[in-house]
């Protein structure tokens, strides 16, 4: 079991907790990734490591409410209580060297897991431009620790509230266009968004990588639900990334995939829903009585 010892809701629909995990804190690194299970009966979702604290022996997660286990972490479990089960660190480490220039783009909840690369690859020696991007300015977060962990920092809102108006790859074209050189993109968001990273870059020739960290369900390679089709054949997000060059993907193959449980996914969470109304009503009766 691992214990919530801190919870902060970021967005109307991002969160943040921190939970005790004295060996993941010990061993984790940037790009690596958790599974965790609520409880007993809940599913297996993967969580990347958004930070690490050696010292107090805890990690930090960041998650959005999607669906019905991130839901239900974002609405029945606080300070004090217990995640039943979390498994890391999982995945490969971010590749860290002095590569030069690295532009990182985080859209999103993306954001999250680009702020312990940007952080290492900073203390690299690397010059380090990140590009964070939301659709407005009420869902942006952690702008000051990207700030922080960056050379320069570039905001960008789809409906121009903050920051500049448009997505991370116009920003990202725009530095192509200034003919400013860059050595690596890394790229970690919506499917969609990494999707059209590779499409900016890859006429430049411009190393991207990008993270497929919402693949899977096992984590550890057995389960198969997270392989991937690629240049150099079927590889498995979970233990051949969650970081793959982007240039080797099949992006519409991944994003049918993604979008192959949706249907279930739903289910689950309406009946999630249903339920919690029904406690919701039983506790008001027996209040009244």
């Amino acid at each position: 079991m691992a214990r919530i010892i801190q919870k902060a809701q970021l967005t109307e629909v991002i969160y943040e907790i921190e939970v005790e995990s004295p060996h993941i804190a010990q061993k984790g690194m940037a790009g690596q990734f958790v599974i965790i299970r609520l409880h007993e009966k809940g599913e297996r979702i993967p969580l990347t490591l958004a930070d690490m604290d050696p010292k107090k022996g805890t990690i930090t997660i960041v998650f959005q409410v999607v669906g019905k286990t991130t839901l239900e972490l974002s609405q029945k479990l606080g300070v004090g209580d217990d995640i039943r089960d979390i498994v890391g660190p999982l995945g490969r480490a971010t590749e860290v060297e002095k590569f030069g220039t690295v532009v990182l783009l985080g859209g999103g909840c993306g954001v999250a897991p680009v702020y312990p690369q940007a952080r290492a690859l900073k203390a690299a020696g690397n010059t380090v431009i990140s590009i964070i991007g939301f659709r407005n300015k009420d869902l942006i977060f952690w702008q000051e620790k990207m700030a922080a962990a960056s050379s320069e920092l570039v905001v960008v809102t789809d409906d121009g509230s903050n920051g500049k108006k448009g997505f991370t790859t116009t920003a990202l074209q725009e530095i192509i266009d200034s003919g400013r050189k860059i050595d690596r993109v890394i790229s970690i968001g919506p499917l969609i968004m990494m999707a059209n990273t590779v499409k900016v870059t890859k006429p430049k020739g411009i190393k991207t990588v990008v993270s497929l960290n919402t693949l899977m369900v096992d984590g550890t390679g057995m389960c198969g639900c997270c392989r991937v089709t690629t240049s150099k054949g079927t590889k498995f997000a979970c233990v051949d990334g969650p970081d793959m060059d982007g240039f080797d993907l099949d992006f519409d193959e991944i994003m049918a995939r993604n979008r192959k449980y949706e249907p279930e996914e739903r289910i689950a969470l309406e009946r999630y829903k249903h339920e919690c109304q029904c406690e919701k009503a039983a506790k008001a009766v027996e209040k009244c009585s």
